[in-house]
């Protein structure tokens, strides 16, 4: 998946792939349900075929009606978003992201994630700094 893939997305088709790498899959009346607002089916069935022509979404036949998915795997979905979501919201600083994720009233970590993510960092130090 390419770097621009997230940012690449209008807000609607970012809601339309949360709603779809959440569920797995989902016709189009089952991703209308879950967006917000009161968006009209022909809409929704538009926007997924636009996601399709760009690769990010793929349908199979179930019957009469179309079953979507997405076309990327999850976690290369979710590299990209973290990537936007850190270039975005971070100045593209990790140390700034994990400093927000382990200050605030709104993040308290366990004890058993604390040690999971010093475990994470003591693999990543002795697997060596990366360019």
């Amino acid at each position: 998946m390419s770097r621009a893939f997230h940012s690449a997305l209008t807000r609607r088709e970012r809601q339309i792939m949360d709603i779809l790498f959440r569920r797995g899959r989902a016709s189009a009346a089952e991703v209308m349900e879950d967006l917000p607002g009161e968006p009209s089916y022909s809409t929704v069935r538009t926007q997924l075929r636009v996601l399709e022509e760009k690769g990010h979404v793929r349908h199979e036949g179930d019957g009469v009606r179309f079953i979507y998915a997405p076309a990327v795997a999850r976690h290369s979905a979710r590299k990209s978003a973290l990537r936007h979501l850190v270039e975005t919201f971070f100045d593209g600083s990790p140390e700034k992201a994990v400093a927000a994720l382990l200050g605030g009233e709104s993040s308290k970590l366990t004890t058993e994630q604390l040690e999971r993510i010093a475990g994470m960092i003591d693999k990543a130090r002795k697997e060596g700094p990366r360019s």
